[in-house]
């Protein structure tokens, strides 16, 4: 029963309990609208979001807040290490493994990827990044979280859609602090507004190889060497932050089963890069393996 409904239906993965120690697990949900609430207990185990099982095409994002023991999470190549008190933020179109060597517990929400990224400019650059647990805007939205499944919640529509909004708002601030909420209070009011309109036109616009800093002024109708300084006190430059955006996309590509089949180059050509060999030393560099190592360990 775990592991057909809680593990396919709730969890949506793949449970696999430890051999060695009995099996415990206690879950609490409240569902409202675009976002899932969980309370969870469980013994040691590994959950899998397996490749069959994002082939489903959710995108939701998840954000996980560990509260007791440790959760060690694979995902893009990568390992992280959530001890108590920290929190992490996944998305439910990769690969990722987590996974627990003795009891603990975990709150978690589960959102639609479009109301957190309507406040996130760069939302993916937001997963697989450990939130520490001294942080102010996660203590704020753990205890409301808590607050949230601990009672029912209100029945009226108004009042469900108003709450779901608090807790974006508040996983947005705590997300924020791996960088959007430090820059923009550095560049306040209009700068803001247009340094977020700059990023969401290249997100947009990224596979395009002729996207060029003057393109994205032109379009925002500011001066080039306005919109470089914007980027600047946001910590990276221009050609930096559209260079990790195609990464980004690439990295998504390549772990998709979708995209199995197609070849290397023709992706690396699809997100916007016109040097296979450039492309494989960059995508190296940020993600510490190359793009074949990444397609081979999203496929196990």
């Amino acid at each position: 029963m775990w592991r057909e409904h809680f593990g396919r239906v709730a969890f949506r993965a793949e449970i696999e309990p430890a051999e060695e120690q009995p099996f415990e697990a206690n879950v609490t949900s409240r569902i409202l609208p675009g976002l899932n609430l969980l309370r969870s207990g469980l013994s040691a185990v590994r959950l899998t979001r397996t490749r069959e099982l994002i082939a489903d095409g959710n995108d939701d994002l998840i954000l996980v807040v560990n509260r007791t023991g440790s959760i060690e999470i694979a995902g893009r190549g990568g390992e992280v290490l959530l001890r108590e008190g920290d929190a992490l933020l996944r998305s439910s179109d990769e690969v990722t493994v987590f996974e627990r060597a003795c009891y603990g517990e975990a709150l978690a929400l589960r959102i639609q990827r479009s109301i957190l990224s309507s406040l996130i400019v760069d939302v993916d650059a937001a997963t697989m990044r450990v939130i520490p647990r001294q942080s102010g805007a996660l203590k704020l939205l753990t205890c409301y979280m808590k607050a949230l499944i601990d009672e029912r919640a209100p029945g009226t529509p108004e009042l469900q859609h108003l709450i779901v909004k608090h807790v974006a708002d508040l996983a947005a601030l705590a997300l924020g602090a791996t960088r959007d909420a430090e820059s923009m209070a550095k560049v306040r009011g209009m700068p803001a507004a247009r340094l977020r309109a700059a990023k969401t036109y290249i997100i947009e616009n990224s596979a395009r190889r002729d996207l060029s800093i003057g393109m994205v002024a032109a379009h925002l109708g500011v001066t080039p060497r306005y919109l470089q300084r914007l980027f600047e006190v946001d910590g990276k430059t221009f050609s930096a932050w559209l260079l990790s955006q195609r990464l980004i996309r690439a990295h998504r590509l390549l772990c998709k089963s979708q995209f199995s089949e197609q070849a290397v180059s023709a992706i690396a050509y699809d997100v916007g890069f016109g040097d296979l060999s450039y492309f494989n030393r960059c995508f190296r560099k940020q993600y510490g393996l190359t793009p074949r190592e990444v397609r081979a360990a999203a496929a196990t």
